[in-house]
């Protein structure tokens, strides 16, 4: 362990090999630290709190601090982090309300700087979350989601895996996986295709995806109509997650993003600009049909 004087670490932490700590860092009991783990100048590990191994945690971070809640437990839970994190400065993260029970982050995150994990979140594995994003308490994100910068989750929603979640959206249902949500709206706006691709998702697999999707948001469908249509022909490949997701949903789901229906556009023929013609915006895709 490289470690500087100016610290303060309690006897009773449990430190690993090769761990380095900056300057300026407190450690309390009850603590874990993996090895080849890295801290920077300022960080704050409270007591309960279990660290994996070769994890990069940056200056002002504060992992375990005590729940904030308007009755803080005498014996909070823990915060259990994974390996090969990075977590940014001033990222903080809170231990859970139940004593038997923990705040989980999984592994190869990056958490990006002034993140906050409220207590008894438990984030997946391979997820990028932008600076300034709030996630309150008992929220789930599932692998390889990818939230943007000032993202507000309320508490007990869920994320599910591959989904991306646009910058300052505030997020009070759940939102399915794969998709994308649109920042300025809050509504999803289709799949996140280009995350999905970037993964190693093939065409076919895509195309799938786009017909659970319809399925989901376009069918006209009822909720329990669509939860059979997803159960019973999406029962396999990647469009096999939207049903164990959906199924487990109390808060309901992200609605798709639509144009308001008293929106009209003023169509202007080649060579007739002084004759135009309005039409609803729900007549486009007829329009574009019939056009070829």
């Amino acid at each position: 362990m490289n470690t500087l004087h100016l610290s303060v670490i309690s006897p009773e932490a449990q430190i690993g090999q090769g761990v380095e700590i900056g300057p300026f860092c407190v450690i309390e009991s009850d603590v874990v630290i993996g090895d080849r783990c890295r801290l920077a100048a300022g960080v704050v590990v409270r007591s309960g709190t279990r660290i994996g191994p070769d994890n990069g945690i940056f200056e002002g971070a504060v992992l375990g601090g005590l729940p904030q809640h308007v009755r803080i437990p005498e014996k909070p839970g823990l915060v259990i982090i994974g390996a090969g994190n990075v977590i940014r400065e001033h990222v903080t993260v809170h231990r859970s309300l139940y004593n038997s029970e923990a705040t989980r982050i999984g592994d190869n995150n990056l958490l990006m700087v002034n993140v906050h994990v409220a207590h008894d979140c438990q984030l997946g594995s391979n997820l990028v979350v932008a600076n300034n994003t709030m996630l309150a308490g008992h929220i789930e994100v599932a692998d390889r989601a990818y939230l943007s910068g000032a993202v507000a989750v309320h508490q007990f929603c869920r994320i599910g895996a591959y989904a991306m979640v646009g910058g300052q959206a505030h997020i009070t249902q759940d939102v399915p996986p794969y998709v994308t949500v649109d920042g300025l709206s809050s509504r999803v706006v289709g799949l996140n295709v280009v995350g999905l691709r970037r993964a190693g998702f093939s065409s076919e697999e895509i195309l799938q995806l786009k017909k659970a999707y319809r399925v989901i948001y376009r069918s006209g469908l009822r909720w329990e109509e669509i939860l059979e249509v997803l159960r019973s022909e999406f029962a396999e490949g990647p469009a096999a997650l939207f049903y164990p997701f959906l199924v487990r949903s109390k808060r309901g789901i992200v609605s798709e993003r639509r144009p308001p229906a008293g929106v009209t556009l003023k169509l202007v023929r080649p060579g007739e600009e002084d004759q135009l013609e309005s039409f609803s915006i729900q007549e486009l895709p007829s329009r574009q049909a019939a056009a070829g």
